[in-house]
């Protein structure tokens, strides 16, 4: 099996990059925010042909049970910043692109094979599944986050590219699950501290995990 992982950052490559061998996993930057997402998904599709897609990287978290360097494993992922209006299909509803789906669910294997590693004891840190949305916007404030909660309650990571990513696989049909690392609270933080604490402290461990669900596949 070929997996590839994309990453949006130079600092979550370098890391990763170092952790596998790049014959059997191929660990590629897209770069932030949606378009970079999508074009560095389809780039790797046509370049690579992976059997697998994984999507890595940090997220702001949400829940009372959800603490900085814990992993979410998106079970589903959605927009937080897409509105296609109900003028011409009353169906659509907030988050969706009109015709597609409004949640991308993880590739089913894949998922399974990351409940069983969030059952595995041992781990350094804590594995959650759950919805990750995704947004063109750093949450660096209380009030944005409240803003993405309010219409999204029961998610527990937000970030910037995992949907794009999952879209881009879907169209293109190849397996997606997202795999993200909290590096911050936004709504406990007030200045975006823990972010980058996270990256002088725990990241390096953190993405060890991703490691450990890449032997499991």
């Amino acid at each position: 099996m070929k997996i590839g992982i994309i990453v949006a950052m130079d600092k979550e490559l370098r890391q990763l990059q170092d952790l596998f061998d790049k014959r059997q996993v191929v660990v590629q930057k897209c770069g932030i925010g949606k378009v970079n997402a999508a074009l560095g998904a389809q780039r790797m599709i046509n370049e690579e042909h992976p059997d697998v897609i994984i999507n890595s990287g940090c997220a702001g978290g949400n829940g009372d049970d959800i603490e900085v360097q814990d992993i979410i494993i998106g079970k589903e992922v959605c927009y937080h910043d897409v509105y296609c209006g109900a003028a011409i299909d009353h169906s659509t509803v907030y988050g969706q692109v009109q015709g597609l789906p409004a949640r991308y669910e993880a590739d089913a294997y894949l998922l399974s094979k990351g409940e069983e590693l969030a059952k595995r004891t041992g781990l350094t840190t804590t594995l959650h599944t759950g919805l990750i949305v995704t947004g063109d916007w750093f949450v660096d404030t209380k009030e944005k986050m409240r803003s993405i909660v309010e219409k999204f309650p029961e998610a527990k990571a937000v970030d910037m590219e995992s949907c794009a990513i999952a879209q881009t696989c879907y169209l293109n049909r190849v397996p997606f699950i997202s795999f993200r690392v909290i590096s911050d609270i936004p709504l406990r933080d007030t200045n975006a501290s823990q972010y980058h604490h996270f990256w002088d402290t725990v990241a390096e461990r953190s993405f060890q995990t991703t490691k450990a669900f890449v032997e499991e596949i």
